[in-house]
């Protein structure tokens, strides 16, 4: 069966948007501790930093950047309009929307200007099953960065074909049955993980980061399947 068209993938998430924070609200130990892990990496960046935030969703890590560091301006870019209108009220309520500009599209139709410090991309790049269109997604990213500017991203990621992803993948999807994520949600995880996810061996999630332009790619975070990399474009 073939992957899931972009559009269909867009239509998904517009459905989802209104409950996927609540949907997913137990498993948000390991988002916290990815993003502990992920301050002192950016601890480097300017006081006044710019940052791109690619496949925003509803704004999670949008909030914890802006809660830490209140000089930080964003650029927030998801091609729902649901999870840009999510995203673009939940920054209104925390009181940091002047801090933001939001646009709804893919990232390829987001207007260029001034280069940015960092940028972000969680759970986003392992929807494109096709890799050379993985590698312009990060190429993108990485044209858009300052010299030198971090790329925090995170994918699932695993050997699919070992034997210890026999191993990991019913135990991963018990953990969200014990986070209340509804049996649905379950079903749909399991068959997109076959068919709609580049689920990729972490070294080739490194390499495709690497053809897209950034250098120093290392994995600073690992819980079950979800992986994550902080990488620099190169000069």
């Amino acid at each position: 069966m073939a992957a899931m068209q972009p559009e269909a993938l867009v239509a998904l998430f517009d459905r989802q948007a209104p409950g996927y924070d609540r949907q997913w609200a137990g498993m948000s130990a390991i988002r916290d501790c990815m993003f502990l892990l992920l301050e002192p990496l950016l601890a480097g960046l300017p006081d006044d930093a710019r940052v791109l935030c690619v496949g925003v969703g509803t704004g999670q890590e949008l909030v914890h950047l802006a809660r830490i560091r209140p000089g930080w301006h964003f650029v927030a870019v998801d091609p729902s309009g649901a999870m840009i209108e999510a995203c673009r009220a939940r920054a209104q309520d925390e009181g940091f929307a002047g801090r933001c500009r939001f646009h709804h599209g893919f990232l390829d139709a987001l207007p260029g200007e001034a280069p940015f410090d960092a940028a972000t991309c969680f759970l986003v790049s392992q929807f494109l099953v096709d890799r050379p269109a993985r590698v312009a997604l990060f190429a993108d990213i990485a044209a858009r960065l300052q010299p030198g500017g971090l790329l925090a991203s995170s994918d699932l990621a695993a050997e699919t074909t070992s034997p210890g992803y026999a191993v990991l993948l019913p135990a991963w999807l018990r953990m969200m049955a014990m986070a209340d994520v509804t049996p649905d949600a379950i079903r749909r995880s399991r068959e997109a993980y076959q068919r709609d996810v580049g689920v990729l061996p972490p070294a080739e999630v490194t390499a495709i980061l690497h053809d897209g332009g950034f250098e120093q790619c290392v994995q600073f975070f690992q819980a079950g399947l979800i992986h994550a990399w902080v990488s620099r474009s190169r000069a």
